[in-house]
């Protein structure tokens, strides 16, 4: 027998992005080539999309773990990195998509409807985009971002017409046999079906599709028996059809109080999508009462007796049927037929531009002093926070290890006002300042926008002037490390190991 999976929780990584490449125009005659590093490719994106040939959740549960593909680095001669490939993962049609917090994100219920659930890091610029009058051939390029990392829960709920409630036993399972192709576990005991079974009924030219939820109790919407699991799939239905057993010898137990029992725990059930399924709150769904069992003598007698006490008490349509001896189904059918009917024509058509979902996010927000926020840091004396998506994205994008990268980003930093908003936060001269994961000393005298082409590539004469260690001088420092130079031969006499990779 398939397992039948309706919940899984996810855990996504979309691709990094691409690194961009520093180079120069290298040919013969042309000394002056100019910049032609090009940009990273994007990661690729986790998309989710809804397919018909997929029924449950079950593949996803055997591989929670999903990761997309990185995007390609650039390389010279403007060749930009390839585009990391979208990872697509088909989900059945009712699929609830939601964050860690229980909040839903999305709402698949169409076949061909997509989403996003992880964006990839977009690619970073090689320095022929970085080229600019001031900076007309950029030592330096910008890293590629990590891809969104997070987790999902996925909840299915089934896309019936028709919901089938009930006590255990209640004969839902034979009545979804005998009215469908469907074939789902039939026994004399309770609790028999514990999965929900989904099966399609033809009535003439006309099809509707119809779902049981397994045995509810009492006290199922607080968590007792299986109900408070599979609640959810009865959620979207159209109509709800109370299968009640009158041939049931439990004590206390008879029609009436068996359907007051039912719809007490679905007056307590709510859901947090009763909006997005345009069907109202479940009290509020047509509902048809089904008297079962009638095969049996003494349950017949019980089923006529009680059937206009049900009617007046409820105002709903009962009907008197047999599963087992495929009595009284064809009313049945036909009335649930004229109520999903309705049901449809009532429901707003659904618009093609809406089948795709995206999460708009604004990256390039205009306005100064929006960008950020600055705080006090509350672990180090003195020092300052400074948070952001731009200001984050840039530290993340920066190479450390090459000066003029490093200048750059102070040029950035000073354009979008961090400076002046650090000096009027009473930041001084050497005072922590952190920006995402990266800390250093703020150095207030580092003029933003001195013109950088007055070094060479790789450097910046803002930063020459600090005591902060070159990457030539952490190159040579690591070679010396290593054995593979002499600490005090900076003369013509050093000689160099070529057998290992000098950098």
């Amino acid at each position: 027998m398939a397992r039948f999976v309706d919940r899984v929780v996810l855990h996504l990584t979309a691709g990094d992005g691409g690194n961009g490449c520093a180079s120069i125009h290298r040919e013969k005659f042309k000394p002056l080539g100019g910049p032609d590093g090009g940009n990273g490719g994007h990661g690729g994106d986790i998309v989710l999309e809804v397919s018909s040939q997929v029924h449950t959740l079950l593949d996803l549960h055997y591989r929670p773990h999903i990761k997309a593909q990185r995007g390609a680095n650039g390389a010279g001669d403007h060749r930009n990195g390839a585009r990391g490939e979208d990872l697509v993962l088909e989900v059945p049609a009712g699929t609830v998509v939601l964050n860690d917090k229980g909040e839903t994100l999305a709402d698949l219920t169409s076949v061909g409807m997509r989403f996003i659930a992880a964006q990839g890091g977009f690619g970073g610029l090689g320095n022929a985009a970085l080229a600019s009058s001031a900076r007309k051939a950029p030592g330096f390029a910008l890293k590629g971002e990590p891809g969104e990392q997070h987790d999902i829960i996925l909840e299915l709920k089934s896309m019936a017409d028709v919901g089938l409630v009930g006590f255990p036993s209640a004969g839902k399972s034979s009545l979804i046999s005998v009215l469908s192709a469907a074939k789902p576990k039939i026994g004399d005991y309770p609790f028999t079906t514990l999965v929900p079974n989904l099966g399609v009924v033809e009535v003439g030219h006309e099809t509707f599709t119809i779902a049981d939820v397994p045995g509810l109790i009492p006290g199922a919407s607080e968590g007792k028996g299986l109900g408070l699991d599979f609640l959810r799939h009865i959620e979207r239905t159209a109509v709800l059809a109370h299968v009640v057993d009158t041939a049931t010898l439990e004590p206390g137990r008879d029609p009436a109080s068996d359907i007051e029992a039912l719809e007490a725990e679905l007056a307590a059930y709510q859901s947090a999508l009763d909006e997005d399924t345009s069907l109202g709150d479940l009290r509020d769904r047509p509902r048809i009462i089904v008297l079962n069992k009638v095969d049996i003598p003494e349950a017949q007698e019980l089923a006529e007796f009680v059937k206009e006490d049900l009617e007046a008490q409820f105002g709903w349509p009962v009907f008197i049927i047999s599963a087992v001896a495929r009595k009284g189904l064809d009313p049945l059918k036909y009335k649930l037929l004229e109520i999903v009917q309705e049901a449809r024509k009532s429901r707003p058509k659904e618009k093609v531009e809406n089948r795709l979902i995206v999460r708009p996010k604004a990256v390039d927000a205009k306005g100064k002093g929006h960008d950020f926020e600055i705080h006090p840091d509350p672990q180090i004396e003195g020092g300052f926070i400074v948070t952001g998506e731009k200001p984050e994205r840039w530290i993340i994008q920066t190479d450390f290890e090459n000066d003029e990268a490093v200048g750059y980003l102070a040029d950035r930093l000073n354009r979008m006002g961090v400076e002046d908003a650090l000096h009027k936060a009473g930041a001084r001269a050497g005072c922590t300042v952190s920006i995402g994961p990266v800390s250093f000393e703020w150095e207030p005298m580092t003029a933003a926008g001195v013109d950088p082409t007055l070094t060479g590539r790789g450097t910046d004469i803002r930063l020459s002037r600090t005591e902060r260690v070159s990457a030539a001088e952490r190159k040579r420092a690591s070679q010396v490390r290593r054995g593979l130079i002499d600490e005090l031969d900076f003369g013509e006499g050093q000689t160099a190991d070529r057998e290992r990779w000098q950098g």
